[in-house]
């Protein structure tokens, strides 16, 4: 186990290439100055989606890696400079093979007899679009064809399983649908058992909370507690869309795994997953 601290990790981000505020090299030279010792580029791959014009990148990520291998020789001997990739199961790419790792998300709902999207954690009035247009209004529906989607991705070993609860970004105090509830906890828990701990790592995710959409990280208690039972790890991610975010809540993230049981979580390096304590 080594002494490490999380801290010294942060490998979900977003540049000025998809929906992020600052370019890849203010990002990095906003984590090297917080101390960052590995630190990664997670582009948002191309969908399809609508809604995700202006937040994914080009189809065309050539400029992407090669920006990325520019700074990983700029930052050689002094922070590890990794490239991976946000896929979502709405994309029409594959994972590229040049990826470092690559991050398993799911931001949008497909219906394929109407051809349409609907995202769901962008607005609420598209997330009420999507509950009364494909599910007649039912919410707690629309979240277990979330989950639905989410084991199809869980099931592809991503690297890392991501904001694997998004769909409760917008559902501060049970705006939308009672968190609490049987029906949607057990959808949750059924895509959350189709993570294979030996391969995926989940993350504690505080992108949220850092853009003001809720009070603590992604997932919830109860996931975290059960990922916790099947001998899952976890990381601490901050989700950074800006320069000012890329460690953003870590000190919440630690308090939120504790509470779950953990005293541990991994650092993603070029060498693979490296246990660190929490504290």
């Amino acid at each position: 186990m080594s002494g490490r601290t999380p801290t010294l990790c942060s490998v979900h981000t977003h540049s000025n290439f998809c929906d992020g505020k600052n370019s890849m090299a203010e990002m990095a030279a906003a984590a090297f100055a917080a101390g960052v010792k590995h630190y990664g580029f997670s582009g948002h791959i191309h969908t399809p989606c609508p809604s995700d014009v202006g937040v994914c990148m080009a189809a065309d990520m050539t400029a992407y890696r090669a920006e990325a291998l520019r700074l990983r020789q700029e930052y050689a001997g002094r922070m590890e400079i990794l490239l991976g990739i946000e896929w979502d199961l709405c994309s029409d790419l594959a994972v590229p093979d040049w990826a470092d790792y690559w991050i398993g998300s799911v931001h949008n709902l497909y219906r394929e007899d109407s051809g349409q999207y609907y995202c769901v954690d962008w607005k609420a009035e598209e997330l009420e679009c999507g509950r009364d247009e494909c599910f007649g209004g039912d919410m707690e529906a629309m979240a277990e064809a979330y989950y639905a989607a989410v084991a199809e991705v869980a099931a592809l070993r991503p690297t890392i399983l991501g904001h694997v609860d998004l769909i409760t970004k917008l559902n501060e105090n049970n705006r939308f649908f009672d968190e609490a509830s049987p029906r949607y906890r057990a959808a949750a828990l059924d895509a959350l058992h189709c993570a294979d701990p030996a391969a995926t790592v989940l993350e504690i995710n505080t992108g949220a909370m850092a853009r003001g959409y809720r009070q603590t990280p992604y997932p919830a208690q109860f996931l975290l507690k059960e990922w916790k039972r099947m001998g899952g790890r976890i990381i601490l991610t901050a989700d950074a869309h800006s320069a000012d975010r890329i460690l953003y809540g870590y000190e919440a993230a630690a308090a939120w795994a504790e509470a779950a049981g953990f005293d541990s979580a991994v650092l993603l390096t070029a060498h693979g997953f490296v246990d660190c304590l929490l504290r």
